[in-house]
C-alpha cells in the first residue's frame, strides 16, 4: 500500500484575529499551534471592519492592520503558524479587501505569508 503524500506545511504569520481560537475554528476547523515571532520594518494601525461574516466570526469591529514603515526599529509581534494550502485559501477568504497577502522575512529568519495593508 502506498502512503498518501503529506501536504507540505505553509507558514502564516498573524499579528491579529487569526490568533484567536474562535476565528481559527471558524476558518480552519481546528485550533492552530504556533510560535512567537515578529516582523521588522512594519508598523501597526487599525481598520474598521464592515463585513458581517468577519464581524460575526471575530466579534470585533476594529482589526489590526500593518503597513511597511521601512524603519528597522519598528516591529510587529505575533505568531507564526504551520498551515495547509487549503487553510491558506480559507484565510484568504476571511480577510477583507483592506488586506493583501505577501511573503515577509520574519525576525527569526524564516519567510512566512502575512496579511498587510492593501
Amino acid at each position: 500500500m502506498v502512503p498518501e503524500p503529506q501536504e507540505s506545511a505553509i507558514l502564516l504569520f498573524s499579528y491579529g484575529t487569526l490568533q484567536d481560537r474562535a476565528v481559527q475554528l471558524a476558518n480552519f476547523g481546528r485550533e492552530l499551534s504556533g510560535r512567537p515571532d515578529a516582523m521588522t520594518g512594519y508598523a501597526l494601525n487599525w481598520v474598521e471592519i464592515t463585513d458581517p461574516d468577519v464581524l460575526k466570526t471575530s466579534g470585533k469591529a476594529q482589526h489590526p492592520i500593518v503597513y511597511a514603515s521601512y524603519d528597522p526599529k519598528d516591529e510587529v509581534r505575533g505568531t507564526v503558524f504551520e498551515i495547509t494550502q487549503k487553510e491558506l485559501h480559507a484565510a484568504d477568504g476571511y480577510e477583507v479587501a483592506d488586506y493583501k497577502r505577501v511573503s515577509v522575512l520574519l525576525k527569526s529568519g524564516v519567510h512566512a505569508w502575512v496579511y498587510i495593508k492593501a
